[in-house]
């Protein structure tokens, strides 16, 4: 997973500025706001606030459309097709630190969702108003 840039992701850029770093007519921002192509963020007010993850995204937009001939349903598709992909990959690296062979012991964690937890570590049983259980499994060795 690639680390993200907390100043790229700030919501900082009026639609003015956005478009002119674009390259774009505000109100062409506007329109791939509507259709849901790049929605910037709310101030308070409803004005709208560009960062500049959101001028790239822009871009990309503007060059799919001109370069690759691609309407703009089209281009919806493939950003939400892109979005998917990059949280399927999120989770498989997610699943994949827990396959990891350090990492073969599992527990329940505080909100009761399974965890991996280093060998050598003892976990520690905790009881609820309901009861609890500790169930141990071990794969079979073929």
């Amino acid at each position: 997973m690639t680390p993200t840039n907390p100043r790229e992701d700030a919501p900082v850029l009026t639609i003015s500025v956005a478009a002119e770093l674009a390259g774009m007519h505000p109100q062409t921002l506007r329109q791939y706001d509507r259709v849901g192509l790049v929605e910037p963020r709310r101030t308070p007010g409803r004005g709208r606030r560009y960062s500049l993850r959101d001028v790239a995204m822009l871009r990309e937009v503007q060059r799919l459309s001109q370069e690759e001939g691609i309407n703009l349903a089209g281009i919806k598709r493939i950003l939400d097709l892109e979005r998917e992909l990059a949280r399927i990959r999120a989770q498989l690296e997610s699943l994949r630190s827990v396959v990891d062979p350090g990492h073969r012991i599992f527990a329940a964690g505080p909100t009761g969702d399974v965890v991996a937890v280093p060998r050598g570590t003892r976990v520690r049983r905790v009881t609820t108003s309901n009861g609890g259980a500790l169930v141990l499994w071990r794969p079979t060795q073929n």
